[in-house]
């Protein structure tokens, strides 16, 4: 059952009829009464107590003062250690290995490897809008031949981790930063 609420007509409604009362003449003398009443037993009740409260004084005692001499402190504690002698005098002799000279370390970054060397190139092409030089290597191993995709050399890994986020930009997720083996 379906109500149509667009089109329905109004419905008369019979104003309902309101008492109206009287105005009462008479004043509100019961609250007035208990008000009156209240407040002044409130001003006996203080009347009462303002003269039942003790006044006592404190007794003070005369609190006597030494006059303290100016400037005198006390005396100085004696040590009871002796690892305070012992400590100024004490020389410490450290070993400290030499450091030996580390070889150059290069390193490489390789960001992709290739059957096909058209696969290689449009990699080495994506590197090269970024600013970076690339170059692609040749290599044949046990399982063919491979195009790999070289970036570098750099002399600090630092320097090629840069490289790499730059290359994370443009989400090539791929690189590798290895050390470069000297050929």
């Amino acid at each position: 059952m379906s109500r149509d609420y667009a089109n329905r007509k109004p419905t008369k409604r019979t104003p309902r009829s309101k008492k109206k009362q009287a105005p009462s003449s008479r004043l509100p003398i019961i609250p007035l009464l208990i008000a009156t009443i209240g407040i002044g037993g409130f001003g006996y009740f203080l009347w009462n107590i303002k003269d039942s409260a003790e006044t006592t004084q404190p007794v003070s005692k005369p609190v006597k003062t030494k006059p303290k001499p100016k400037n005198e402190l006390p005396p100085k504690p004696q040590d009871k250690w002796s690892y305070q002698d012992i400590l100024e005098n004490k020389e410490v002799q450290v070993d400290v290995p030499k450091k030996e000279p580390q070889p150059n370390r290069s390193y490489q970054m390789q960001c992709g490897s290739f059957r096909s060397e058209a696969q290689a190139e449009s990699m080495r092409a994506k590197i090269a809008f970024q600013g970076l030089s690339s170059n692609v290597r040749r290599t044949e191993g046990k399982n063919g031949v491979w195009y790999r995709v070289y970036l570098g050399p750099y002399d600090r890994k630092r320097a090629a981790e840069r490289e790499r986020h730059k290359l994370q930009a443009i989400s090539i997720n791929t690189c590798i930063i290895l050390l470069k083996k000297d050929n």
